[in-house]
This record gives C-alpha cells, structure tokens and sequence, in this order.
C-alpha cells in the first residue's frame, strides 16, 4: 500500500488562528464536500509563507463562510492571511492509482474557488505512467511524470 493524494485545497487563506481552542482546524463544509475532505479526517497542512508543515483533523465551520480556521497548537504555526494547502490522503495498492481522480481547489484572496481541478494518472502508449491535471470543464493541463517505467 502506498498514501496517495486524495483531494486538496490548494493556497486557501487563514481566517483566523484559535490558541484558546482544543485543536484542528476549521473549514466551510461546502470546500470540504467539494474536495472530499471528511469531518474528523486527518489532513496534512503545508504554509506557503512559512514553510511550516503539521498534520491536524477538520471540523467544519459555518456552512458557506469561507472559513479556514487554525485552532490549538496548530494555531502558532499559521497566521491570518497566510497561504495555506490543507491535503487529505488515502492508501491504495500502486494498481489502483489510475482510478484515483483527487478533486484540487484553488483560491482567491477572500477563499472563493478560483479552479476545481482534477488529478489523474493513465498510461501512455508506451504503458508507462501519465499524470494530466484536468479543469472542470475537461481541458487537459497537461504536467510531465518525471518517473516512469509500469511493468
């Protein structure tokens, strides 16, 4: 089994940082939904301003406020403002990665969804790996794979 990225909220903006709160962090059920983000499901949180790199688990916010709420400790690794990624994972068998499309969301300064992206891997003619991102309305942007090489 291998952990793999099963959807992802890519440069949301922190709300708020909660010190005096039992922990987590707090989302809009609507980007959660979206990005198959579960209550209660431990998500990984990377800080595009610092650097700072925790693992924490969701609890949802008020339904449509565009929150994104650090709470707890994890509230000293974040500011409000910063940019942040919030990433859930699953763990597969490596054969079944092709059938894994993570569901991304991008953001704008005030956390609306700028993108819906969807990731995929396929395999080209030569039965090696591919990964294209695709937009929600089916343009491939397509990335190169740097490794390669499917038996």
């Amino acid at each position: 089994m291998r952990k793999f990225v099963a959807g992802k909220l890519h440069g949301i903006h922190v709300t708020a940082a909660n010190l005096n709160y039992h922990g987590s962090i707090t989302l809009d059920p609507d980007h959660c939904e979206e990005a198959g983000i579960f209550p209660m499901e431990f998500v990984e949180i990377w800080n595009k301003n610092s650097g700072a790199r925790i693992s924490t688990y969701v609890i949802l916010g008020e339904r449509g406020s565009r929150c994104c709420v650090l709470n707890g400790a994890a509230a000293r690794t974040c500011q409000p403002g910063d940019q942040i990624i919030v990433c859930n994972s699953v763990y597969l068998d490596e054969s079944k990665v092709t059938a894994l499309t993570p569901k991304v969301l991008t953001f704008d300064a005030s956390n609306n969804v700028i993108d819906r992206l969807t990731y995929c891997v396929s395999y080209d003619d030569d039965n090696r790996y591919r990964f294209s991102i695709l937009d929600e309305n089916a343009r491939h942007l397509s990335v190169p794979l740097l490794v390669s090489g499917v038996s």
